[in-house]
C-alpha cells in the first residue's frame, strides 16, 4: 500500500502510521522530492495560478526521472505492493492548509497512473 503522511516535530511515534515512512521534501534525495524552487516560489504566493505552475513543474520533473532513471521507481512500487509505504512531508502547513496543494499528493496520482496494479491510497 501506498500513501502519504504529515511530519510534524514532536509527534509520538505512536501516532505515526505503522509502516515505512519516507520522507520526500525538498531537501532530501528522494526521487520523489520536488526542488526547492518550486517550493519557495509557491509558498511565497500561494494562489490557484501559483500552484497550477507547481503541478505542471512536478509532473515534468517526475516524468524526465522517471524516463533517465525508472529504478527507483520501481523499486518504490515493488516496496509498496509488499509493505505499508507513506511518503512524508509537513503539509498541510499554515501556508499551505490544503493537503491537495501538496506534492505528495502529486507523486500519488503519478504512481497510480505508472503502476496500476498498486494500492494507492489518496489522503481524505
Amino acid at each position: 500500500m501506498l500513501a502519504r503522511y504529515q511530519m510534524a516535530r514532536g509527534v509520538p511515534a505512536s501516532a505515526l502510521p505503522r509502516g515505512i515512512r519516507q520522507d520526500t521534501r525538498k531537501h532530501t534525495s528522494h526521487v520523489l522530492r520536488p526542488t526547492a524552487t518550486m517550493v519557495e516560489d509557491y509558498l511565497a504566493a500561494p494562489s490557484d495560478a501559483a500552484w497550477r505552475k507547481v503541478v505542471k513543474q512536478y509532473r515534468a520533473l517526475l516524468e524526465e526521472r522517471f524516463a533517465a532513471d525508472r529504478r527507483p521507481f520501481d523499486e518504490l512500487a515493488e516496496l509498496a505492493r509488499t509493505s505499508d509505504v507513506y511518503l512524508g512531508c509537513s503539509c498541510p502547513t499554515k501556508k499551505n492548509p490544503d493537503v491537495r496543494h501538496c506534492h505528495t499528493w502529486l507523486a500519488l496520482e503519478f504512481l497510480r497512473a505508472r503502476y496500476p496494479d498498486l494500492d494507492v491510497r489518496m489522503p481524505a
